[in-house]
């Protein structure tokens, strides 16, 4: 299976952006509910080729890029937000 048509049976919207010559550039976006089953998806994709070929599969690395991508928002999403609570206490005294 393709992996916009992947993106598309998870729930996400693929959206046509531009074409330049051959190339197409695309966008996707949806909810996380759907990005979590699209994530599931590629780990059965990628676990089914994995039993069945000895080599490491596109689907693996594309789940790889993936996972390192959204552990890297995760990161940039954790250090916001830990810096927005400490922020927030900024004012704030605790009494005694």
């Amino acid at each position: 299976m393709d992996i916009i048509d992947m993106a598309r049976a998870s729930g996400l919207t693929v959206i046509l952006d531009g074409r330049i010559g051959r190339e197409e550039y695309q966008s996707v976006c949806g909810s996380v509910s759907a990005l979590q089953r699209f994530a599931a998806s590629l780990r059965l994709c990628a676990a089914h080729q994995h039993d069945s070929a000895p080599h490491r599969s596109s689907a693996a690395s594309v789940f790889g890029r993936l996972r390192r991508r959204i552990s890297r928002l995760a990161r940039i999403t954790g250090a916001m937000a830990t810096s927005s609570r400490r922020m927030s206490g900024i004012g704030y005294r605790r009494q005694k």
